[in-house]
């Protein structure tokens, strides 16, 4: 799901004008697990994949944001991420995602329902590998 949908214009040029674009080739890790939160994305094209601890755990593309969760709960990442495809992203510093957070209150809600979206799925494939390891 696009991290810009339900913005208006105004927002999501504010949000796209705050950022960096930047080019990333197949195979490359622009963040990874167990890293201080320095930096944020927003992926124009492309498709990432999400590891943790070596395994994939998900594939994001076009219009997600990858980094965030770091960032707004000032902790270290919990997983990698590599281009799965070569990539162009939309690179944010730590700051200026907080900045956004502040000013944009629809980027805001966006980001809290993706940290939603992305717990209950994270519970869901943790309540699956333990019934997995309960029937081997």
């Amino acid at each position: 799901m696009s991290v810009f949908e339900g913005f208006t214009a105004e927002e999501t040029a504010k949000v796209k004008a705050a950022g960096t674009k930047v080019r990333i080739p197949e195979g490359w890790s622009p963040i990874w697990e167990s890293t201080p939160a320095d930096k944020a994305y927003i992926v124009l094209s492309g498709e990432v994949s999400v590891r943790h601890q070596g395994r994939e755990i998900a594939r994001l593309g076009e219009g997600e944001i990858i980094g965030e969760a770091a960032i707004l709960n000032h902790s270290l990442r919990t997983a990698s991420i590599v281009a799965a495809t070569p990539l162009e992203l939309l690179h944010f510093t730590s700051d200026k995602l907080e900045q956004l957070v502040a000013e944009v209150p629809a980027f805001k809600k966006a980001l809290e329902d993706t940290a939603a979206t992305r717990a209950a799925a994270a519970a869901q494939a943790g309540q699956a590998e333990q019934s997995d390891e309960g029937s081997a």
